[in-house]
């Protein structure tokens, strides 16, 4: 899949702001944000583009109408956060934490997801094109009625993940663990897994595997 990715030219001189000092402004272009720990807090009506977050904690936190553009963010921790009529364009997290994130109703535009931890994470009826989680634990997490465009999988965690009314067609899971998966047949249909998989879906046509 060809994601367009933050370009890394825009990186190379940042100003080293903090979030807590500067929550005043709305706009923020060329910024780095490192090392700060800031839990429970509230963002509303802000803009992000090219900037770093790196080393941060903001664990139960509600942002509302955020938009990050062109945003790489590393080894940061957004576990149990909602991120409320948000969008993210061109955006990566690596190595990052999400567990029990609420990004519903989000929009993810051209957006990876490197060696994440998300599991739970809900992503219903979320706007989903060109994007993708690689090595990335999505255990237990929530696709429902999610309009996908383009959505990669490589080797991603995806045991007990709920897809209702999401179709993965052409979807490749061939490299990915799903047992577990909560999925319809009509929302399975077309999607490329391989031969032992085949025999995990099996009980979506109501069949028994004699051993």
């Amino acid at each position: 899949m060809n994601i367009l990715k933050p370009q890394k030219i825009h990186f190379q001189k940042l100003e080293k702001r903090k979030l807590s000092d500067n929550r005043k402004e709305e706009n923020f272009e060329y910024c780095h944000f490192c090392d700060e720990e800031w839990n429970e807090i509230e963002l509303l009506d802000f803009n992000f583009e090219y900037c770093k977050f790196s080393h941060i904690c903001m664990q139960k936190g509600r942002f509302e109408k955020i938009t990050w553009k062109d945003v790489i963010f590393e080894n940061c921790d957004f576990s149990n956060t909602e991120f409320i009529q948000s969008a993210f364009i061109r955006c990566e997290f690596q190595n990052c934490k999400l567990s029990g994130s609420n990004l519903s109703e989000n929009r993810l535009y051209h957006t990876c997801f490197l060696e994440t931890n998300a599991s739970y994470l809900n992503l219903s009826m979320a706007s989903v094109e060109n994007v993708l989680f690689k090595e990335t634990n999505l255990k237990n997490s929530y696709f429902q009625e999610t309009k996908i465009k383009n959505l990669s999988f490589e080797k991603a965690n995806l045991e007990q993940t709920q897809f209702f009314k999401t179709s993965l067609k052409e979807v490749d899971l061939s490299t990915c663990q799903i047992e577990g998966i909560a999925i319809s047949p009509e929302d399975i249909k077309g999607a490329i897994v391989d031969q032992l998989q085949a025999m995990d879906l099996m009980y979506l046509l109501g069949v028994k595997v004699k051993h």
